[in-house]
């Protein structure tokens, strides 16, 4: 059975007309309507199964979530060397901010040091959803103990106009707010955001429950 059926064995026409609603850049056409858990079950099973390989060279998928599910699967991969080569063929296929934003590859966690390049090269990328990724992977794996100030100059310089790259620049903003404060107010205190992306960063840290009450308050003295 290919990924397409066994797609269609779970779908949902009414949560694919709320799928299509929160990717309003995406054809309707191409959305099935697959709840995350079953394409993370699907992505199980064919990770499993011998249509594996067969199924990551087929690209690009027509559907929507073909390429959730072609990403789970990349992100189950162990070994580093072989799950970077299938993000960076996969990268360029991505066109929308969910297939950019749910598969976190576990064998980056521990591989910081051969990971770093690859993420400056994706968040250098003129590919929004390259770039989105690469700013989603330092915010995810490089804001605890392998973090540097450098990575915060590293998202601010970022330059675009592009929605979906300046709201993923203010999330990690306004992660770093969580996480590394006293690095990161210094951005909000001397406004060297883009101005849409300074209110939107302060206002997810004011919203954010991991964010002090202190903290928000003197925040919300930049908005």
């Amino acid at each position: 059975m290919s990924v397409y059926d066994m797609l269609l064995d779970v779908k949902d026409d009414k949560y694919r007309e709320f799928q299509a609603k929160l990717v309003p850049n995406v054809s309707p056409d191409t959305i099935i309507g697959v709840r995350t858990p079953d394409m993370r079950k699907i992505a199980k099973e064919v990770f499993n199964s011998p249509e594996k390989d067969e199924f990551l060279k087929e690209l690009p998928h027509k559907y929507y979530e073909e390429n959730l599910v072609h990403f789970f699967i990349i992100a189950m991969i162990k070994e580093f060397d072989e799950c970077i080569e299938k993000v960076e063929e996969f990268l360029p296929y991505v066109d929308c901010w969910p297939v950019s934003d749910q598969a976190t590859p576990k064998s980056f966690k521990k591989n910081h040091e051969k990971l770093l390049p690859y993420i400056k090269n994706w968040i250098a990328s003129d590919h929004v959803y390259t770039a989105r990724f690469g700013i989603r992977m330092l915010m995810n794996e490089f804001l605890d103990d392998d973090f540097k100030d450098e990575y915060l100059e590293l998202v601010a310089s970022k330059e675009g106009d592009d929605y979906y790259l300046k709201m993923m620049v203010a999330w990690y903003f306004a992660t770093a707010l969580a996480k590394k404060y006293d690095e990161s107010v210094k951005y909000i205190e001397g406004r060297k955001l883009d101005d849409w992306i300074h209110k939107k960063a302060i206002q997810k840290a004011v919203e954010s429950f991991r964010v002090t009450d202190e903290h928000k308050e003197h925040l919300k003295k930049y908005r």
